[in-house]
């Protein structure tokens, strides 16, 4: 009887140990598709890749290349190419916001420091590599930008300082293509800066047209803020972190928000939350924000022993087509390097990928930054350490999503022209909004510029293909 109970012991100690070694393997495959070296640049922090309308993928690396950090491209295959080495000289140096390809066709960015007054930069570039520092900010007019930009229904642009301004607490502003920049409004005007200091997170437009973002510090309990505002520059403080015992609802956000298609804003907090195994501060959250201020922690992670469900989710997060939320988390997980999540609207978490699960790391360590969901169906991401020459690595992971078209502009006029991106687009046949017929024209096998009908109305767009129809992601806003 012992006997079998002891070989009953091996074999549970053998499926147990089966089913950890599977979590990163089981649930979703992830190919390493570059291993950085120094001069690619090295150590990508907070920057969510780009799809450009070639297909390929954009990104910033805030060190490396000549020392100051890096703008690439790399194809979905793997290919990458070097386009902008910074020197933090004029053209910037240390990027670590993502790019937005604007409808012009051109990339757009920010950079923490250099410029010509060592404060940080907004430039324009090419997808062949030509830059031109549209701003160099001076204090007065914010410093140091570390998210990125948003180009808003109206064309311009819209970001973020994480410091200077009138009152030393960061700005926001508004520039336009050409790079008149205005500032919208200077944080730390409220005493002891309960409106908020340090946004370092990129904006993110509304369906009502005012944006919306996070400062990591300040407000009224000095652990960050969730804001709303107009592009007029009203400011209106959302939510104060930290308004419970030990911080439950999360406290410093450093990522942008997100807006759902229920219309709510969804976002992380590296700080904070109530996991039952966190023995530290840096934990985190993910939660849920109505447009009107009212928040819901929808999860707090180390709620697992070991912290195997991750910790540290820097990350902002992104809703795939199958509806859930993915992200990453910076820590722990089952080998420690940190993990890929995915999150149900209800808040049930679930693990898709475990770094650090191949020897030396060779898939990658840390990731900082968040997941995109390319129009393919499979997610793209980053690790800060790892890899072949453990200086990061840029990834793709996939959980067997389908594919589906996503939009350069959105939203847009009846009438006005934007972009449909997504692959085999080559021999379309039809673009329509609920049924209703566009006109378009196709760029490439990666791009379609179609014209809003009228009788358009907002909701999902549809790409019939050789291969079948292809839906988006989200739906398309229609504005008056």
């Amino acid at each position: 009887m012992v006997r079998v109970n002891g070989w009953r012991w091996v074999w549970g100690v053998i499926v147990v140990c089966m089913s950890i070694a599977g979590i990163s393997h089981a649930q979703a495959n992830l190919t390493t598709l570059v291993a950085l070296q120094f001069k690619s640049g090295i150590n990508p922090y907070s920057m969510v890749l780009t799809q450009g309308a070639d297909g390929n993928f954009y990104g910033t690396i805030p060190t490396g290349g000549l020392g100051a950090g890096t703008v690439f491209r790399v194809t979905p295959s793997g290919k990458f190419t070097l386009l902008h080495t910074f020197s933090s000289g004029a053209d910037g140096g240390g990027p670590q916001g993502s790019l937005v390809q604007a409808t012009n066709g051109l990339l757009y960015g920010t950079t923490a420091g250099g410029g010509d007054n060592q404060r940080g930069t907004v430039f324009e570039m090419s997808t062949k590599g030509v830059l031109t520092t549209l701003h160099s900010f001076n204090d007065t007019d914010g410093s140091n930008p570390r998210g990125g930009l948003v180009q808003a229904a109206n064309g311009n642009f819209y970001g973020t300082t994480g410091g200077g301004g009138a009152y030393g607490g960061g700005t926001v502003f508004k520039m336009t293509a050409a790079g008149s920049l205005t500032t919208l409004y200077s944080f730390c005007s409220a005493p002891a800066c309960a409106d908020g200091q340090d946004p370092v997170a990129a904006l993110v437009q509304g369906t009502n047209g005012n944006f919306y973002g996070v400062t990591a510090l300040g407000g009224i309990n000095s652990e960050g803020t969730v804001f709303e505002i107009t592009p007029e520059g009203k400011l209106t403080t959302l939510y104060a972190f930290c308004s419970l015992t030990n911080c439950a609802d999360g406290s410093e956000p450093q990522a942008s928000l997100m807006q759902a298609i229920d219309g709510n804003f969804y976002g992380t907090t590296y700080r904070g939350g109530a996991g039952e195994f966190c023995s530290a501060t840096s934990c985190g959250t993910v939660f849920k924000i109505t447009p009107a201020g009212s928040l819901s922690t929808l999860y707090s992670f180390c709620s697992l022993p070991a912290c195997a469900d991750g910790r540290i989710p820097y990350s902002s997060l992104v809703q795939a087509t199958d509806g859930n939320f993915y992200g990453t988390t910076y820590g722990d997980g089952a080998y420690s390097g940190g993990t890929a999540f995915e999150l149900t609207p209800s808040g049930t978490l679930t693990t898709v990928y475990n770094f650090c699960s191949l020897i030396n790391c060779a898939d990658g360590y840390a990731p900082y930054a968040g997941l995109l969901q390319a129009t393919n169906g499979s997610f793209y991401g980053t690790t800060y350490l790892g890899g072949a020459h453990f200086y990061g690595t840029v990834f793709t992971l996939s959980s067997g999503l389908g594919p589906f078209v996503a939009f350069i502009r959105n939203p847009a006029k009846v009438s006005q022209q934007f972009g449909i991106l997504g692959y085999g687009l080559t021999g379309t046949t039809s673009v329509s909004f609920n049924g209703v017929a566009a006109k378009f024209k196709l760029q490439s096998d990666t791009l379609l510029v179609a014209t809003v009908p009228a009788g358009a109305t907002t909701g999902y767009v549809t790409v019939t293909t050789p291969s079948g129809a292809l839906t988006s992601n989200v739906p398309f806003r229609v504005i008056p």
